[in-house]
């Protein structure tokens, strides 16, 4: 059997910088912001000639943190954490080759040094290697008739609240993160506790930027607690 060896054109950066927390499909969350800037050789200005022309793109990536941890079977989170379906059934990163795809908006291509894209509506943890980029065809990739299996739809959507300290520390943060406050509401409005979770009282957190979210969830609301940078997790 032949083997194939694959270098990334970029990694990408993006707010997330844990697993947990980041949206399970693209565009979930239009706020979240990610940014490839090409590695040599392949930054160069002619490389992305015409791309300016197409609103959206596929990201070819690899699930780095999840490489060699293959299974047969997984749990979506659709299903409430506890049916399994195939590998193949599903979009879990646990593959027998760890790559995915992503669909997201293209916002801008900056080719004054190198190659710098801004995409839209990313759902990749940061420092994703991307493998290749390529443009979204409508007429060939929308099908509207197409069937969505266990996937009805889109998740329900929780409203989100901020406890007064929360509401203060964000607008300290806003002025580095201009959106963190949309970005936090479509990210939390997902729900990404695991489906098991049920508890009101317990506390959840992630990081997001180099902030530390915490949060904790009712039946019908995110309520997030506290914003913490840097300085406050140490003075906490």
């Amino acid at each position: 059997m032949p083997e194939f060896r694959f270098s990334p054109i970029g990694f990408l950066a993006t707010p997330f910088r844990d697993r947990f927390g980041i949206p399970r499909q693209a565009q979930l969350a239009p706020h979240a912001r990610g940014q490839l800037r090409l590695l040599r050789p392949y930054a160069r200005p002619e490389a992305v000639r015409g791309l300016e022309a197409f609103s959206h793109v596929w990201l070819s990536f690899v699930f780095h943190r999840s490489a060699d941890q293959w299974s047969p079977t997984v749990r979506p989170p659709r299903l409430g954490g506890n049916a399994r379906v195939g590998v193949f059934a599903s979009r879990s990163p646990f593959r027998p080759n760890p790559l995915g795809l992503s669909l997201v908006e293209l916002l801008a291509i900056d080719t004054c040094d190198g190659v710098l894209l801004t995409f839209g509506g990313v759902d990749l943890l940061d420092g994703t290697p991307v493998l290749d980029i390529k443009p979204y065809i409508p007429f060939a990739e929308s099908q509207a008739a197409a069937r969505a299996g266990f996937v009805a739809g889109p998740p329900r959507q929780l409203a989100v609240e901020f406890s007064a300290q929360a509401a203060a520390q964000l607008s300290l943060h806003e002025q580095r993160w201009p959106d963190l406050a949309a970005l936090l509401r479509e990210v939390l409005a997902q729900d990404p506790r695991p489906a098991y979770a049920e508890d009101p009282l317990r506390q959840y957190g992630f990081r997001l930027y180099n902030l530390e979210i915490k949060w904790r969830c009712t039946a019908t609301r995110a309520i997030v607690e506290a914003v913490l940078g840097p300085q406050d997790e140490v003075s906490s």
